[in-house]
């Protein structure tokens, strides 16, 4: 029998394990239409999400393992990692779009595609993990996020803003965002760092157990704001990298 090993990172799932070549996940709420959505990905052959495999004995999902390495945190990426998983995000979206799982919206979203679920090979970023929150939404909804994750920093050790305003076009034009979505990207940024808090706070108040310790939580809260401050004061310079 293959040993599990636990995988560690995930702070909505817990209880992931590897086995063999294969991940485990215990069925959740969300379960039945992460597996629609693999299974739709897989049949468009969008090869950056892992492959749903049905239950296990035990009753757990069960995906493929995709080999890399996945950032345990934020940091630097360089333009090229940017850029491709700014394609990346677009070839996801592009696979679900026009699909019965988007309902009324454009697309499925991934609704958390930051660094940490995203699966690295060669230094390239290659794949998505953790679906759990995919659902449908606007490409906004995603991109975003992922501007705010992979380009946007707060912290006084974090590169100038007028850097991480470039590399934040470096995203959008390999996303291809054209039009007027892409004056809306900055409030797109905005509101997902409002929303970041907005959604540790209903842990920080919700019963036991949490995902969390309190600490961690408030800390969390505390860096979504700083993160959105920082972002408005510097509205402008953002979005006239993005014109």
């Amino acid at each position: 029998m293959d040993t599990e090993v636990p995988l560690s990172g995930g702070r909505v799932t817990q209880g992931v394990v590897r086995v063999g070549d294969t991940v485990r996940r215990p069925a959740g709420a969300a379960s039945s239409f992460v597996a629609e959505l693999l299974e739709h990905l897989d049949g468009q052959g969008f090869t950056g999400a892992p492959r749903y495999l049905g239950r296990d004995p035990a009753g757990r999902e069960t995906l493929t393992f995709l080999p890399g390495w996945v950032p345990a945190g934020f940091q630097r990426w360089t333009d090229p990692q940017v850029a491709e998983a700014g394609a990346l995000l677009r070839a996801l979206h592009d696979a679900t779009r026009g699909s019965a799982l988007t309902g009324p919206h454009p697309v499925v979203c991934h609704h958390d595609p930051g660094p940490n679920n995203t699966v690295f090979h060669d230094g390239r970023p290659v794949a998505f993990i953790d679906f759990d929150t995919a659902a449908p939404g606007d490409p906004l909804e995603d991109l975003g996020y992922m501007a705010w994750t992979w380009c946007v920093a707060s912290k006084p050790e974090a590169r100038p803003v007028a850097e991480q305003a470039a590399q934040v076009r470096v995203l959008a034009d390999a996303y291809g965002l054209v039009g007027p979505a892409r004056a809306l990207l900055l409030d797109a940024i905005l509101d997902r760092q409002a929303r970041n808090a907005h959604w540790w706070n209903a842990h920080l108040i919700a019963s036991a157990p949490r995902i969390a310790t309190e600490d961690q939580i408030s800390e969390r809260i505390a860096w979504s704001h700083r993160e959105y401050s920082f972002t408005a004061t510097h509205r402008n310079v953002f979005v006239e990298a993005l014109r």
